[in-house]
């Protein structure tokens, strides 16, 4: 008869170390993979973009920040120790050409994007081609200078969708549109792009608490009227959202494509009580 194994000791995790988290108070289950890559991200400056590049520093790997407002991307740049530049990223050819002159990436985020909430007969012409230019242009021309730039190697390519793409909000028809537009994108560009290796997936948030949403966030009653769309209760948090990207970015993580996630406390599937 062979010997009984020996029972290994488990190690307790330390729940208090940086290592052992993905936000505040929640364990990580499993190291991020992150050494020696770098990551464009796009709207970085923004809430979950800021969020995003510093999770990402924090794991090893070397954010490349890009954006429109010039001070808030100095600063962010100086913190991390990254590479900024400054444009507008719904120029298709501009950021095809910046992305291209910093070299070899292994994957690029678009965090960019705005909040419009308007019913479609009070919208002028105006704010729509805002909505669509700031939100699905800018994810458009995030995969084209994405497919570019890993077409040798493959990588991932992640954008931002929202739980009003996929499920009925009132009004929400402008930026509903415009995300759902982004959806449709990333399942067309999950298709096209596979068989380079190249995995396009996309987050689909709630309402979360950065300056785009500043406006409610800064009003006690839509705050609590807003929590309570959500099944858990609350607004999200930019590092909420910003782990999930984390995730779908991460190289272990090879076999994932052509996902919607949903990073929105159940605003998106679940009616709350």
């Amino acid at each position: 008869m062979p010997p009984a194994r020996q029972k290994q000791p488990v190690r307790p995790v330390n729940p208090d170390l940086p290592e052992n988290r993905v936000g505040k108070g929640r364990l990580r289950i499993t190291a991020l993979s992150f050494e020696n890559t770098r990551f464009v991200i796009i709207g970085a400056s923004g809430g979950i973009g800021s969020a995003l590049s510093r999770r990402l520093k924090s794991h090893g790997a070397q954010p490349i920040l890009l954006g429109r407002s010039a001070a808030k991307l100095a600063l962010l740049g100086e913190e991390l120790g990254a590479q900024t530049q400054v444009l507008d990223a719904s120029k298709a050819d501009e950021l095809e050409h910046a992305v291209a002159a910093f070299g070899p990436i292994n994957g690029i985020v678009n965090c960019a994007g705005s909040i419009l909430l308007k019913p479609a007969h009070l919208t002028t012409e105006a704010e729509w081609k805002q909505t669509i230019e700031t939100n699905l242009t800018t994810a458009y021309a995030t995969v084209r200078a994405g497919a570019q730039a890993l077409w040798s190697t493959g990588g991932s390519i992640v954008l931002c969708a929202t739980a009003a793409a996929r499920t009925g909000l009132a009004n929400h028809e402008a930026i509903a549109a415009a995300k759902g537009g982004v959806v449709g994108l990333t399942l067309s560009a999950t298709a096209t792009y596979a068989p380079r290796n190249i995995r396009v997936n996309c987050v689909a948030p709630g309402l979360v608490d950065t300056p785009l949403a500043a406006r409610i966030t800064s009003n006690e009653a839509a705050m609590k009227a807003s929590g309570a769309m959500h099944a858990l209760g609350r607004i999200g948090r930019p590092d909420d959202v910003a782990s999930g990207i984390a995730w779908l970015l991460d190289p272990e993580n090879s076999w994932v494509t052509g996902q919607i996630l949903g990073i929105d406390g159940g605003l998106g599937t679940v009616r709350s009580r």
